[in-house]
């Protein structure tokens, strides 16, 4: 992904050969959306012509004028390497206007680019670094996905043991293909666990790549024969899959977290950064692990978050420093799970991290290791939602959240949020079948 005129796209799609264009977006939920169209109609496309009917797409309808207009993100032009070389595909991200000419307010998209704009006229610029986990799952003989693997690899172990290094791999050259930059790729901790990590990058493209990242991982897994999924506990035996987010904060070409004669070589800022990230953790855990099953990945005893302390090692607490120092300080946020939208989980906490810094709330609850529920309320230290339930309550009753995602957003949100609680609570699950049927 480059820095383009539209004199360009329409010149790299002729010399490319493309014929299709997939004009993409994001729905409330993080779900990429899209239509396609002819290489004929991309310049009707980038004249900002091409029309979506909003009434079925979550976060935006209701609105009086369902008629939504795509306005092509120039920068986005990218060839999807795994179509055909002739008769090429290409893709365009796009932001959701109304037919009056603006934004449309509830547009994910659109609340981050809100967001990372009112930091920039404060003079931050913030920098992402996240780590995203996911599992390679079998298929069965009609292609439906399952949770079977024949895998027993563990952290960082290879071929032969790791039987989705083929396919981590073509994943890995097809992001950088697409103009991503990937520092890394291994096996994680649980059979059939992998993880991809970027290098760096402005905020709001590195939202831009999460979305095509998980596009692209589940197209090539597809491919090997697998099932690539993100959801956060997949297996009740072992770890879940999170995505961990590393924040750097700069002003003035400088990383503010960074200051050699504080205690771990962090500044006031960065402190009151994670101050403000504990702060309304609890808040905008809808947001950071929107879905039921986020919360069965958020238990003790499998490297996931419990505690609402920060830490350098502990893997129970919420925020640890990770031991890179000078430029590449940095503040990890360990509850979030791919399974949330990035546009929303990023602008959410920037706002909360800027908070911090503008109230200069510093963090007291800090440890270095696992705590017993006992030594959690004498010390007075919470935790995160137990269950989507609590976390909606938080988010609905949440003043704060309404200000940074807007109050029709954040009331929509709440009701799907809701709906999708109670369709869970009136399920009867195998656990209860085997627990109950036989005895009572």
């Amino acid at each position: 992904m480059g820095n383009y005129t539209r004199e360009e796209v329409l010149q790299m799609a002729e010399d490319e050969d493309v014929e299709f264009i997939r004009l993409q977006f994001t729905d409330m939920f993080g779900t990429l959306k899209n239509i396609a169209i002819t290489a004929r109609e991309l310049p009707r496309a980038l004249n900002n012509e091409c029309v979506v009917d909003g009434s079925f797409i979550a976060g935006i309808a209701g609105e009086k004028e369902p008629d939504m207009y795509l306005y092509p993100d120039l920068d986005t032009f990218t060839i999807l390497p795994w179509r055909p070389q002739q008769g090429k595909v290409a893709r365009l991200l796009c932001d959701i206007y109304t037919p009056d000419g603006k934004p449309n307010e509830r547009s994910s998209r659109y609340i981050l680019e809100r967001t990372a704009a009112m930091a920039e006229q404060k003079g931050y610029t913030c920098y992402i670094d996240p780590e995203c986990e996911f599992f390679l799952f079998h298929t069965d003989d009609n292609g439906v996905p399952t949770t079977l693997t024949h895998e027993k690899a563990g952290y960082l172990d290879i071929s032969p043991v790791d039987l989705g290094e083929n396919a981590r791999r073509d994943m890995v050259l097809n992001l950088e293909d697409m103009g991503m930059e990937i520092e890394s790729s291994h096996h994680e901790t649980a059979p059939a666990q992998h993880e991809i990590d970027f290098r760096c990058d402005e905020i709001r493209k590195m939202a831009d790549h999460i979305m095509t990242f998980k596009m692209a991982v589940r197209t090539i897994a597809k491919r090997h024969g697998l099932h690539a999924t993100f959801m956060p506990k997949p297996k009740v035996d072992a770890n879940g899959s999170g995505m961990h987010i590393r924040f750097s904060l700069f002003k003035e070409g400088r990383n503010i977290f960074v200051d050699p004669k504080n205690p771990q070589e962090l500044s006031e800022d960065a402190y009151y950064f994670v101050g403000g990230l504990l702060a309304h953790s609890r808040e905008m855990a809808v947001i950071t692990n929107p879905v039921v099953n986020s919360y069965k990945r958020l238990v003790p005893g499998y490297e996931a978050p419990t505690e609402l302390t920060w830490t350098t090692n502990n893997q129970n607490s919420l925020i640890r420093i990770p031991g890179a120092r000078g430029e590449h300080t940095g503040i990890e946020l360990r509850s979030p799970d791919a399974a949330a939208n990035p546009y929303l989980v990023f602008a959410c906490c920037l706002a909360a991290g800027l908070d911090g810094i503008e109230k200069k709330t510093y963090p007291t609850k800090s440890s270095n290791r696992s705590m017993s529920e006992s030594d959690q309320k004498a010390m007075n230290i919470g935790n995160l939602p137990e269950n989507l339930c609590e976390a909606v309550e938080e988010f609905e009753n949440s003043q704060w959240m309404k200000e940074i995602l807007g109050k029709e957003f954040c009331e929509e949100y709440t009701a799907a949020k809701k709906k999708e609680w109670l369709r869970y609570t009136r399920q009867v699950t195998q656990w209860e079948i085997e627990e109950y049927l036989y005895r009572i």
